[in-house]
């Protein structure tokens, strides 16, 4: 096993993101997807960002070409023997993940870790996918993964010391701190900031402009971002599908979507991603 060598499953734009990490902070990195059109796009932001930095004089054109020599791109599950990590990105769908963990299970060195890159699934549910669920547990990364320093360590039931150990080591090898979070739906972060970015979108239902809920934030709580700006940056289907999970697994009214999400969801409007959301980006 090559203790320098880290594997990525997922090349979307966390898979993609933290594969470009890993080979910034000097590990041998490999990006695995089931095709090579999400492989090509992948690639193809990761020179972009690293040339935006060149440009700004953030890094030498000698650093970039350094770190795009340790980044590979493959669609074999046979390229991640050798790595001493392998992080999963996939979708965020139990049977998508698990899936993806049997296959992993049949290609990782016995030694390896395995991290399930999960916003709120249960840990326990995708190692045991594998012949090795002491070997898994959760690292939740926050996007963009190259830039926000946090990273929640989840045990699964069967995670052992080891395992934990070296997850940790790993992430602040990667320049992330870390805090441990329990292995219930959402863990910390999302626990705390779906009822707020919630909260939000019942506002703007009820008629507040989305400029005045997210400044009153801004200003009277120096949140970098507002709720409705939040919400537009990561996706308004992905935040909706979040609220849903809480809503599902605790129960508790805090979660229940408001019904705008759903409608904005219909209409396309996503947020950054699709230039509209609470707020017009097409210009």
């Amino acid at each position: 096993m090559n203790q320098n060598k880290v594997a990525v499953i997922g090349s979307g734009l966390m898979g993609g993101g933290i594969a470009q990490l890993c080979a910034q902070s000097g590990f041998e990195t490999v990006n695995v997807d089931i095709a090579q059109e999400p492989l090509d796009k992948a690639n193809a932001l990761v020179e972009k960002l690293l040339g935006g930095k060149v440009a700004k004089g953030k890094m030498t054109q000698d650093e970039m070409n350094a770190v795009l020599g340790r980044l590979s791109y493959s669609t074999d599950f046979d390229d991640i023997a050798g790595a001493c990590v392998v992080v999963e990105a996939v979708p965020e769908r139990l049977d998508i993940k698990k899936s993806t963990f049997a296959t992993i299970d049949e290609h990782a060195d016995p030694e390896a870790v395995l991290l399930t890159n999960t916003s709120g699934l249960s840990v326990s549910a995708i190692a045991a996918a594998t012949g090795r669920p002491g070997s898994v547990m959760g690292a939740h990364f926050f996007y963009p993964a190259p830039v926000m320093k946090l990273v929640e360590l989840i045990r699964g039931l069967a995670t052992t010391d080891e395992t934990y150990e070296r997850a940790a080591a790993f992430a602040a090898a990667i320049g992330k701190e870390t805090i441990d979070a329990p292995e219930l739906p959402g863990f910390v972060v999302n626990r705390l900031i779906v009822p707020y970015e919630n909260e939000g979108a019942f506002l703007v239902m009820e008629g507040v402009k989305p400029e005045d809920v997210d400044r009153g934030m801004k200003l009277g709580c120096n949140h970098p971002m507002g709720p409705c700006e939040l919400m537009d940056f990561t996706g308004i289907d992905v935040v909706l599908a979040t609220m849903r999970g809480l809503y599902e697994q605790f129960g508790d009214s805090k979660y229940r979507p408001a019904p705008i999400l759903q409608t904005m969801v219909d209409a396309g409007r996503l947020g950054r991603k699709t230039g509209r959301g609470f707020y017009d980006y097409s210009k």
